[in-house]
């Protein structure tokens, strides 16, 4: 079996990255696609208080767990599947449960921080950065931490201003040099998605045809018989 293509999407908080993770995800209507985020790999300091988690800086490399990416990416490259922990931002910390994510011929997978470490880069086939505006990210911020994860505005400026800003001019926006393509105006770019999912097709294709002429018995030579 033709081992999985490894889409990695990175960009700031709030940059739209995720919309086009699973935009690409499903414009691949000929191959399975299994879709991961790295948002659920935050690490699981349990043993501290509530108080104490939200004072983490949840935007440095060292509050994810890459090691536990680095084999579940290495796994499904293997087309096994894994159980992919879930995260709750309401508490900071793991859910008891987990989701089964089966393998696939492509594997997509964002996150903010996904290019920083190097063994993960290295497992991505595509690296994509997604682009946007400070103030685009920051409005997105503000309304999906509000809606979704129910956390008071004084709250979601302050850990803005005092991490989430430092950590992206420090970490997120230098690993866009790591990038294979770079997808200007977030997560809505319907061109440069197309454009991604094109490659990503192609490349499918390319890996396809390989495997069928690697495996393709080479015809006899003429005036040699074959052995049966």
């Amino acid at each position: 079996m033709l081992k999985p293509l490894i889409i990695g999407i990175a960009g700031g908080s709030g940059s739209g990255k995720s919309t086009v993770a699973k935009n690409v995800a499903e414009n691949l209507t000929t191959s399975s696609v299994a879709f991961i985020d790295m948002d659920a790999y935050y690490k699981n300091f349990s043993t501290l208080p509530l108080e104490e988690r939200k004072k983490l800086n949840w935007d440095h490399p060292d509050a994810f767990d890459y090691d536990l990416l680095r084999i579940h990416l290495d796994a499904l490259s293997r087309r096994e599947q894994i159980e992919k922990p879930e995260y709750d931002f309401v508490t900071h910390l793991r859910r008891a449960e987990s989701t089964t994510v089966e393998p696939a011929d492509v594997v997509v997978i964002d996150g903010i921080l996904l290019f920083v470490d190097e063994r993960v880069r290295d497992l991505c086939d595509i690296k994509v950065f997604v682009d946007a505006d400070a103030d685009v990210r920051l409005i997105r911020r503000i309304e999906r931490d509000t809606h979704v994860r129910g956390r008071p505005l004084d709250e979601i400026i302050e850990q803005y201003l005092s991490t989430v800003q430092p950590m992206h001019l420090q970490f997120v926006e230098p690993s866009k040099r790591y990038a294979d393509v770079i997808v200007p105006r977030g997560g809505h770019n319907a061109i440069a998605i197309e454009m991604i999912v094109a490659k990503i097709q192609r490349r499918l294709e390319n890996a396809s045809a390989s495997g069928a002429a690697r495996h393709t018995p080479s015809a006899p030579r003429p005036g040699h018989q074959a052995r049966t």
